[in-house]
């Protein structure tokens, strides 16, 4: 680990509690829209883009309209589901991953930059972040899912987080997350580490069964791997 120089976070599930808040606000938005989905369908697309979760329940439905229209009832529904977990986040409170803040701390103290990337756009990110009261200190770069051409398990959030954060080499990168596509997403951006925590959406089971290169209690573990 002493080559590091970046390490990527997810956020809800890595760094930020989940509570439920995120699959609470996907089942209350799309049911209002006529769309009913089990928990087990949603699971495995926890650590994708939200829009582009959306849009695949919107396109699975036999309602006949083109393109166009698909793409209209996703915006609608995903407006409601980002206004949901607003409400849900400000009524409930954002709470840190128990360590998260002091890993960050240890990370920058040894000279090691930091990243968040996420399924959530813009306006849900800051919500949190303003929140944690996260600052520039702390945080190199944070990338959204509408800032990249494509979600997990795509590359690209990494690849726009070593971009932001000027480091150029994967062998220099260590990917951690949460959920299968997090995972999924460090073997395909071919990071050096490749860490899962369970302390979020997905088993043990379920990310052992993914490239990885270590699984960890939570992020309150990663200085370990330095020892």
């Amino acid at each position: 680990m002493q080559d590091i120089k970046l390490v990527v976070f997810d956020m809800a599930g890595t760094v930020i509690e989940d509570s439920g808040q995120v699959p609470a606000a996907f089942t209350a938005a799309l049911g209002k829209h006529g769309i009913e989905i089990t928990a087990g369908s949603l699971r495995e697309m926890r650590g994708a883009s939200k829009r582009e979760v959306i849009q695949r329940f919107v396109e699975r439905q036999p309602i006949g309209e083109g393109k166009t229209d698909v793409l209209a009832r996703t915006e609608e529904i995903y407006n409601s589901f980002r206004t949901t977990l607003s409400e849900m986040y400000e009524k409930d409170g954002v709470r840190e991953i128990a360590g998260a803040t002091e890993v960050l701390t240890w990370l920058q103290k040894r000279g090691v930059r930091v990243a968040l990337n996420t399924g959530f756009d813009r306006t849900i990110t800051n919500l949190l972040l303003n929140s944690m009261k996260w600052d520039g200190d702390l945080i190199n770069a944070v990338v959204c899912g509408d800032d990249v051409a494509q979600g997990r398990p795509a590359p690209y959030l990494i690849f726009r987080a070593m971009e932001m954060s000027g480091v150029t080499s994967v062998h220099q990168v260590a990917n951690v997350g949460d959920t299968v596509l997090d995972l999924q997403a460090g073997q395909n951006a071919g990071v050096r580490y490749n860490v899962g925590v369970l302390s979020g959406a997905h088993t043990k089971e379920q990310l052992e069964r993914e490239p990885h290169t270590h699984l960890l209690s939570s992020v309150a573990m990663l200085p370990t791997l330095w020892e």
